[in-house]
């Protein structure tokens, strides 16, 4: 079933807070659920699907179903880690375009940074009861490592140099400049990411998403009730999803997800890369967008360092506008699962409502991609395509 034009985004709403050390994670959640009801135009009483990930504390909706007071007829607890946020959009979408409801709430919230989680640089316990845990775990894999080999290997493959990497942190940091609630506005250069403490080969610190408190939601509802309200109007019009693996043992490090969910998205949108006008690319790591860049079809494969170089990311300077907001990379990264940023500044860009210094003119076509889980493991990955009506 094609859910273009079946649902509206109505409501985004992001936490300002980028560190909560005297709130819970339940209390973050309906903080930006009242958020994104206010910014709507809509109560409580109105929502009637509710929509949340493995960030929702206790029993995911059960338990927030119940603390925020909804009386729901339909609830959705995909968990594909930062991916699953724009799953839940289509997965909305596709409920509301079923009648299983006419306004759904998402949210995310998370309190990593007042829990003392660190860049990815130590080993996690692993689940006993996880397939991999016996074939990966004595080598002792760690976040930032794993997307480290993704990066060494693009980097062997195709000629891609750490400088290039570079230019996706400097773009993000002029981006957000803008932003007063950024938790890192400094603007930095190539010379000071390459600078930067080596994390894990080749990936410097600021070559690393930053940790925060916080949390985001969105409202996706019904055509009618989003003709109904007075906030300009967002469409969703494509969606993809897909999961990569070790694919049997057939590794290939260079590249995401994003093949499959982008070509899908595009396809149910009916439009393509070059009618894009503005990008929000899931950026745990730089390599992470370089490599989605890539796979979305934004530029050949193994021409993602040239394309980003230059400044070619920044809006008003480049060819492809992305994360305005400062992204994962300086911003917000709540929860260590971005999707849901990306989304909301998605909308204030196809609303007109980006920072005046980073917003794109006529912006009337938007690109939302996440992943969720490890690029050089297992990974979810999402594309929405997003019009301004």
């Amino acid at each position: 079933m094609s859910i273009k034009g079946k649902a509206f985004i109505v409501g985004a709403y992001e936490h300002p807070t980028r560190h909560a050390p005297d709130k819970t994670v339940a209390q973050l959640h309906a903080e930006v659920a009242i958020g994104a009801l206010e910014d709507a135009g809509l109560r409580k009483e109105d929502i009637d699907g509710y929509f949340c990930a493995g960030d929702a504390p206790g029993m995911g909706p059960l338990s927030m179903v119940d603390y925020l007071g909804l009386k729901v007829r339909h609830v959705d607890s995909t968990d594909t880690g930062g991916s699953s946020y724009l799953v839940h959009v289509a997965h909305a979408a596709e409920a509301i375009a079923l009648g299983k409801c006419r306004i759904a709430l998402i949210t995310l919230a998370g309190r990593p940074k007042s829990e003392g989680m660190a860049t990815g640089t130590a080993p996690r316990a692993g689940n006993p009861n996880l397939p991999e845990l016996g074939f990966e775990y004595p080598y002792a894999p760690t976040v930032v490592n794993t997307y480290a080999m993704c990066a060494m290997r693009h980097m062997y493959q195709y000629g891609t140099t750490s400088e290039q990497l570079a230019w996706i942190k400097v773009a993000a940091s002029h981006h957000a400049q803008h932003n007063p609630h950024a938790l890192l506005r400094e603007v930095v250069s190539v010379e000071d990411v390459l600078a930067s403490p080596m994390i894990a080969d080749p990936l410097h610190r600021l070559d690393c998403c930053v940790i925060t408190d916080g949390g985001g939601a969105v409202i996706v509802a019904h055509p009618d009730v989003a003709k109904s309200l007075k906030r300009p109007l967002v469409r969703v019009i494509g969606a993809g999803e897909a999961v990569k693996g070790q694919l049997g043992g057939e590794v290939d490090l260079t590249y995401s997800g994003a093949a499959w969910s982008g070509p899908r998205a595009f396809a149910e949108a009916g439009v393509t890369p070059a009618d894009i006008d503005y990008a929000s690319i899931y950026d745990s790591f730089t390599i992470t967008v370089l490599m989605q860049i890539e796979d979305l079809g934004f530029c050949e494969k193994g021409a993602g360092g040239r394309f980003v170089a230059d400044g070619n990311l920044i809006s008003g300077v480049g060819r492809l506008p992305f994360n305005t907001d400062g992204g994962g990379l300086c911003n917000n990264h709540p929860a260590n699962r971005g999707g849901m940023t990306k989304i909301i500044e998605a909308v204030r860009q196809l609303r007109g409502e980006a920072h005046p210094a980073v917003q794109v003119k006529d912006c009337a076509l938007a690109l939302v991609q996440g992943t969720g889980g490890s690029l050089g493991l297992r990974h979810g990955s999402a594309t929405l395509i997003l019009e301004r009506t």
